[in-house]
């Protein structure tokens, strides 16, 4: 949220951690966050984590049922589908909150200097601050206070899967800097998961969007973590058999990162002999009959264009969050439009109209106007979004990402060849090959010639290299430099280098500087160069 001269003007999702969506108008709504602040400050910047408080949450899901409408699965979700509402009002029915976590001023004209002091200011300006944090002065003290959350967290009416221990000094948390993904000076600590006990009633199978088979234990509906469960994953047919599970089974299950349910083991098996469950032989969407991938444990279904339950989850994946980020465009939508045959490929999509949408089951005009405006509004995407929502094998998020920023336009990327994608840090054989094979396949360039007849065309990325001095070269930075390593990544970067986190007789050089660490024994020993900070600047021209 940002404030300016006071006022709050800007709110916005986290999205990808550089772009997110604009919420304002949703979070003026939310009564814990104050829309003006007594302090003058020009500029101000607040973070922090919408929630669903857990008796508004059951609230809410009775209201579901009795309306006949799709049960949220955990609070977690139903606040961030609150969140992300086309109509503020609705938004505001949901009675949200929030609790402010970090603040910036750039100027420090408040001589501000820790977290705990930002905190007790932000309280002072009448934002929601959680009261549970505290100030330990030493290591043994946080995890006496996590042991102390672990079984405390249980009455409060918010959900948590942990405590955020973070560095209090901002001078400490400056020098200790980032990673790609997460500051260096904070970490979680996830309590250990609830376990319950429940019967499994049947075990079906599903398709992914791969063409994977995986079974998926149906529940006799259990309580844990602050949702209702009533399905988990086996992930696949040899961990059935690890686990020797069957129908009739009591088992022992829990929730991975307090989100998946996973079986983990059985406690009793069923007093009725029945037949061990066997892998099927036929896919059960198109009866194609399953095949088995070398060096995988999964059964594959090979109609990969003409079974329906694969092409409802591509296209379930091409609106998702992380790819097209159509938001309001869920499973039952893309199941009608499926099963009616209007939408087949991603490029269908686009070709909707207004009256197609109207013929589906509880679609009026309002909703089928703003589902063909989020659809619309969906065709110029970053680029990593795009590659992203292609589904390539072994390529997600990151890899997107990865191979977005090096390429930097889908016709650059099309044309790249084994030995381009093999050198990218991260990208390796099994992942190069799946690219290559994704775009000379015919099928796939026909779909996306659909999509650019459609108009839908990825934005390219800014290149932002000043000097190609560094092309082909990777990096590794150890030790205490003069400003972060983020900094010295990014000069690497621009002008044209990469980065890598570890060395290996492919390291060109290691940046080392004050108390390099087990990196510069390594470069010693694999005879990398090893540069100091003066002769990297030089080098770039500096």
């Amino acid at each position: 949220m940002n404030y300016e001269n006071s006022k709050f003007v800007l709110g916005a999702t986290r999205g990808d951690g550089v772009v997110g969506e604009n919420i304002t108008n949703n979070l003026r709504t939310i009564s814990a966050i104050p829309h003006d602040i007594p302090a003058k400050i020009q500029e101000f910047e607040v973070r922090g984590e919408v929630f669903m408080p857990v008796d508004v949450f059951e609230k809410l899901n009775e209201t579901q049922k009795e309306n006949n409408l799709k049960v949220f699965a955990n609070p977690r979700n139903a606040a961030a589908g609150s969140l992300r509402q086309l109509d503020a009002a609705i938004t505001k029915e949901r009675n949200l909150s929030m609790f402010a976590y970090y603040g910036r001023i750039d100027s420090n004209e408040l001589m501000i200097n820790s977290h705990s002091e930002m905190l007790e200011f932000l309280k002072s300006q009448g934002f929601n601050v959680n009261p549970n944090y505290k100030l330990c002065r030493n290591v043994y003290e946080a995890i006496e206070y996590c042991k102390y959350w672990d079984e405390k967290r249980k009455s409060l009416d918010y959900a948590t899967d942990g405590v955020v221990i973070k560095i209090n000094n901002f001078y400490l948390q400056n020098d200790m800097g980032f990673t790609a993904r997460a500051p260096r000076w904070a970490t979680a600590y996830k309590f250990p998961p609830e376990e319950m006990s429940t019967i499994v009633e049947n075990i079906e199978v599903n398709v992914g969007r791969s063409g994977a088979v995986t079974p998926v234990a149906v529940l006799k509906p259990v309580f844990i973590s602050g949702s209702t469960v009533q399905r988990a994953t086996l992930h696949n047919f040899d961990e059935i058999k690890r686990l020797n599970i069957n129908i009739g089974d009591r088992v022992l299950i829990k929730k991975a990162a307090e989100i998946i349910p996973k079986v983990i083991c059985v406690t009793e098996h069923a007093t009725n002999k029945l037949t061990p469950f066997e892998p099927p032989e036929f896919c059960p969407s198109c009866g194609a009959r399953l095949v088995p991938v070398e060096g995988e444990v999964n059964l594959y279904c090979p109609n990969t264009r003409g079974c329906p339950e694969q092409i409802k989850a591509k296209i379930e994946y091409w609106v998702s969050k992380d790819c097209m980020d159509m938001d309001g465009i869920g499973g039952n939508l893309v199941s009608q439009l499926v099963d009616t045959g209007m939408v087949c490929t991603p490029a269908d999509l686009y070709k909707l109209t207004i009256d197609d949408l109207m013929r589906l089951n509880l679609i009026a005009d309002k909703s089928a106007q703003n589902i063909y405006n989020v659809i619309q509004n969906s065709k110029n995407p970053t680029l990593a979004r795009f590659i992203n929502a292609l589904g390539i094998r072994h390529v997600g998020k990151e890899m997107s990402e990865l191979l977005a920023n090096t390429f930097l336009s889908l016709d650059a990327l099309k044309k790249a060849t084994y030995e381009d994608l093999i050198a990218i840090d991260g990208c390796g054989e099994k992942i190069a090959v799946s690219v290559l094979d994704f775009f000379s396949d015919s099928y796939n360039n026909v779909i996306l010639n659909q999509l650019q007849a459609c108009g839908v065309i990825p934005a390219q990325v800014e290149d932002n290299r000043v000097s190609q001095i560094l092309e082909g070269m990777t990096f590794v930075i150890t030790g205490t430099l003069s400003d972060t390593r983020d900094k010295f990544s990014a000069m690497i970067k621009a002008h044209g280098g990469k980065t890598s986190s570890s060395v290996s007789k492919n390291t060109s050089y290691v940046l080392a500087g004050d108390n390099p660490g087990s990196k510069y024994d390594k470069a010693v020993t694999l005879g990398v160069k090893i540069l100091n900070e003066n002769e990297f600047k030089k080098m770039i021209g500096d």
